[in-house]
């Protein structure tokens, strides 16, 4: 299955209608496709999107080499906070638990190591993404 370029999701990104009341939604949704291509690009590999138990949402459940890792998408349209910043400490507890949940439903996983990588988006610019890899512990 051929990918398409991140460029072709950065068009669709800055076309959307910023007055529609679920944009937000689209723009959280369209930032997660690119994020994955952009990753699938880098050798990780899509087992979960979007998953989500009672405690919280994890954007995308990867394989890197012999690593599970959990990665939240962070968008933002505006320059006023760096969109890497908004994952706080209690964001980042959120989703450790959340990804103590998707190990305790998912035994095949439990024996391999876990990374949290964030990708960020900040005003819509595909040469702007930033990748942390191991961007926190537990």
């Amino acid at each position: 299955m051929k990918l398409p370029k991140p460029t072709q999701w950065l068009n669709k990104l800055t076309k959307l209608n910023k007055f529609s009341k679920a944009s937000h939604l689209v723009q959280g949704s369209d930032a997660e496709n690119l994020a994955e291509i952009y990753l699938h690009q880098q050798g990780l590999k899509t087992l979960e999107r979007n998953f989500r138990c009672k405690v919280g949402e994890i954007d995308l459940i990867m394989l890197h080499n012999e690593y599970l890792v959990f990665v939240e998408v962070r968008l933002r349209t505006h320059q006023l906070v760096n969109a890497l910043e908004t994952v706080d400490a209690k964001k980042q507890a959120k989703i450790i638990k959340t990804a103590q949940l998707y190990l305790q439903n998912h035994q095949k996983f439990s024996e391999r190591p876990c990374r949290f990588d964030v990708i960020g988006f900040d005003a819509l610019q595909v040469d702007r993404i930033q990748w942390i890899k191991d961007a926190f512990q537990t």
